[in-house]
């Protein structure tokens, strides 16, 4: 947990993704095609990937990736994303945590 605590701590938005997922693949596409610029840790290209996923199981994930934190809150995976973004509150929150400049 501390780990995934020091990789989110200082961010606006952070994604933890793998590689070969082609749903965490459509969720760092709809954020960025706002304009958003995410700091994207792929699980499976890191060293203690295997770590971090069990730590993002640990706090309700399931599955664990993707996993969304703005302004350092977990907001969860795609589903809680794709909601918020049709209900347009995906938008706000990104600038309210200083990850858009619109």
């Amino acid at each position: 947990m501390d780990t995934v605590n020091r990789l989110v701590e200082q961010k606006p938005l952070v994604i933890f993704s793998r590689s070969s997922c082609c749903i965490s693949h459509s969720v760092i596409k709809l954020i960025s095609g706002y304009g958003a610029n995410a700091t994207i840790y792929q699980l499976d290209d890191i060293s203690n990937g295997q770590e971090i996923d069990r730590a993002l199981q640990r706090l309700g994930l399931r599955p664990s990736i993707p996993a969304v934190f703005i302004g350092q809150k977990l907001v969860g995976g795609a589903n809680e994303i794709i909601s918020l973004q049709v209900q347009g509150r995906l938008v706000p929150m990104l600038k309210e945590a200083g990850a858009l400049w619109v």
